[in-house]
């Protein structure tokens, strides 16, 4: 018999202007659900990220159906996990968790809502040179999404060059050695020239949230040859999006990859399909119009 009330939750830091639980509580409401979506936030907790196993046995022992995951715990929490779907065991990174029968298991709805979102906002831009900064857990997602529409070379770039070269092995080894690259961040103005045409910009990393503003790169390095598509979505409008956008740049928010990750989640935790127009239309409304590429 299907079950009409659920207890999900969203572990991460500095989670507090998270759309999660609106787009959650909404969509179930609509289907006659009885559903209750609670932050746990590490900053307010005053806990480290190495916490995600604890909290995640606590979240068990009180009867939650599922959890998100988010920065800084997409990769620590694997380690505390019973299984793993097999996009998320290739990526090494988790976004979701069904929690089920006393089993944990992991899955990662970045890549599916990243694709969806690029494929409707961005439906004509080109792949061929992509570079892309940012390769913790939300970059393996939005890489290998990139790479799965088909483009020719992603160029990750990431302030620990260690873990940019980790995430070019791995996905290297899915989709071929040549199609993705590690590089440190003093190429990027070589890549972002070599991409003039040709492809885009994808941004991965936490800068322009709530708790970290600023741009990623320097503005200089923006050029109207160039499409940049950001992760961050809570300021809808990041500093990068209104930096690339001056500057002739197409360009794509991070609210649908937001809405469409939110989408996979509630199937996996229901077991029932949502309405994905219906999610579109609710962050929009509760962040802000989405940026309509330019």
């Amino acid at each position: 018999m299907a079950k009409d009330s659920y207890l999900v939750g969203l572990i991460g830091s500095g989670i507090g202007p998270s759309l999660s639980p609106a787009l959650h509580e909404r969509e179930a409401g609509r289907q006659g659900l009885r559903y209750l979506y609670r932050l746990i936030d590490l900053d307010a907790l005053g806990a480290p990220p190495e916490a995600v196993g604890e909290l995640l046995r606590a979240a068990r022992d009180l009867g939650f159906d599922g959890l998100n995951i988010t920065h800084p715990c997409k990769q620590l929490v694997i380690g505390h996990l019973d299984a793993l779907s097999p996009q998320a065991r290739a990526l090494g990174a988790v976004n979701t968790v069904v929690l089920e029968d006393g089993h944990a298991t992991g899955h990662n709805t970045d890549v599916t809502g990243f694709a969806a979102s690029f494929a409707r906002g961005l439906p004509d831009a080109p792949l061929e040179r992509v570079v892309q900064l940012g390769a913790g857990g939300a970059g393996a997602a939005v890489a290998h999404a990139l790479l799965t529409l088909g483009a020719g070379r992603v160029t990750v770039v990431d302030a620990l060059p260690e873990r940019a070269t980790a995430l070019a092995d791995i996905l290297g080894g899915h989709f071929g050695p040549d199609r993705v690259v590690a590089a440190t961040p003093d190429r990027l103005p070589r890549l972002l020239g070599e991409a003039d045409g040709l492809g885009g910009l994808v941004h991965a990393t936490p800068t322009g949230m709530a708790a970290h503003p600023g741009l990623p790169l320097p503005a200089e390095l923006l050029h109207p040859g160039l499409w940049v598509a950001e992760v961050v979505y809570r300021p809808l409008e990041t500093e990068l999006l209104t930096t690339a956008r001056a500057r002739g740049c197409a360009t794509l928010d991070g609210a649908g990859m937001a809405a469409f990750q939110a989408v996979d989640a509630f199937r996996l935790f229901t077991g029932r399909e949502p309405d994905s127009a219906r999610m579109l239309a609710d962050i929009a409304e509760l962040a802000g119009p989405v940026t309509a590429p330019k």
